[in-house]
């Protein structure tokens, strides 16, 4: 995992929280900035993937993690 990149804490949201937070702050992103997400929220693994592809983001990785999980997103349009 690149140390240089953010990590933005969702832990201990539900949906849509994730997905509404995160589109905010990818929003305020240059394209091509890279953001990791982390969540416990167990939708997440349906809602992000669903979000980069309708917000045009691309979904570099998905980690899971102890009870989280962890997405790597790289801002698009």
């Amino acid at each position: 995992m690149d140390d240089s990149i953010e990590i933005y804490d969702l832990r201990g949201l539900n949906c849509p929280l994730p997905v509404l937070k995160a589109r905010k702050r990818l929003a305020g992103l240059t394209q091509g900035a890279r953001l990791w997400l982390e969540t416990t929220d167990p939708l997440a693994v349906l809602d992000i993937p669903a979000f980069c592809t309708e917000a045009g983001h691309l979904l570099v990785e998905t980690v899971a993690l102890d009870g989280a999980h962890r997405f790597l997103i790289e801002r698009g349009r």
